[in-house]
């Protein structure tokens, strides 16, 4: 496994992340779940990705169980905060009410004392960055998370971040959590340029983009797959598309790898790129993605990926 600093910080996490959405306590059972865990841990993954509103607090609760016995020292462990966690008007978004509530819960979820790494799940227009800012640095004095970032977060809006924690001396955030892969590569233009500015690390999401990057979707999506569950893979799955993921698997198998694993190392080979997060609901499909780190590319293989799929 490959190890990598977030951002300017000092924290180091594997290339790979295990990440929890759709998958942990969800639509993989909760010993299979349980399994996964233990197994990406066992390949050298040392950070696991989840959010309190995944499976409604499943996914913290599996992960708990998963890593009860094991050296918490080695683990870097980070949850989200944001999107409602019942009807409580006060029980979402980020003010410093609801993330005071919410780090307490997921702490007990998950059987720790602290996170390293506390995302704002989105951006909350109801809230003042400030009082984020400040309700965060608050949890980093208080030890109950190491560092904190944001997910989908607008570059100027993390230029008004800096900014802020610069002038009332609050921490700044370490890191964003973007989407990112051959279809969705519009953080190439300007997300990253600031993250490099900044010092932030980047940990990216829906690295396969649903699923479809893999080849698995040409005749569909069936309908108990993890893509049926969402918006995003469908919103992708048309012909153009379909196309192009047919000219990967075919420089794929020239390389002796698979789509997933060529789109995978294709991210990876990016030094803003702290950590990418994997789902599973299978050990050989864990297995098999982790192997993108074995993928050798030349700079012909990644140009012709690049013509392939346009910004």
């Amino acid at each position: 496994m490959d190890y990598r600093r977030v951002g300017s910080s000092g924290l180091k996490v594997s290339a790979f992340s295990f990440g929890g959405w759709l998958t942990l306590g969800g639509s993989v059972e909760r010993s299979v779940s349980e399994t996964l865990v233990r197994a990406a841990i066992d390949l050298g993954i040392n950070f696991v990705d989840l959010a309190d509103v995944y499976s409604g607090g499943e996914a913290e609760r599996v992960v708990g169980e998963a890593i009860r016995g094991l050296d918490r020292t080695k683990l870097v462990l980070s949850s989200k905060v944001f999107f409602p966690m019942s009807d409580d008007p006060n029980d979402r978004g980020l003010g410093r009410k609801h993330i005071f509530t919410s780090i307490d819960r997921t702490l007990r979820r998950l059987g720790t004392d602290h996170l390293d790494i506390y995302f704002c799940h989105r951006e909350d227009p109801d809230t003042p960055l400030e009082e984020t800012a400040q309700a965060m640095t608050d949890l980093v004095r208080q030890g109950k998370i190491l560092y904190w970032g944001t997910s989908e977060f607008g570059s100027k809006t993390l230029l008004k971040l800096q900014a802020i924690t610069h002038l009332r001396s609050l921490v700044n955030p370490s890191v964003e959590q973007p989407q990112y892969n051959l279809l969705h590569r519009g953080i190439e233009k300007r997300l990253l340029p600031i993250a490099r500015h900044l010092g932030t690390g980047i940990v990216v999401w829906s690295p396969l983009a649903g699923g479809l990057l893999t080849g698995k979707y040409e005749e569909g999506v069936p309908s108990r797959s993890r893509g049926a569950a969402t918006t995003f893979l469908r919103r992708d799955l048309n012909e153009a598309n379909l196309g192009k993921v047919k000219r990967l698997k075919a420089i794929a198998l020239d390389l002796g790898c698979t789509p997933a694993q060529l789109a995978l190392a294709w991210i990876l080979r990016r030094p803003e790129i702290s950590s990418v997060i994997l789902g599973a609901t299978s050990l050989e499909q864990l297995t098999s993605n982790v192997k993108a780190l074995e993928v050798q590319g030349t700079e012909e293989t990644w140009q012709e990926l690049e013509r392939t799929f346009p910004r």
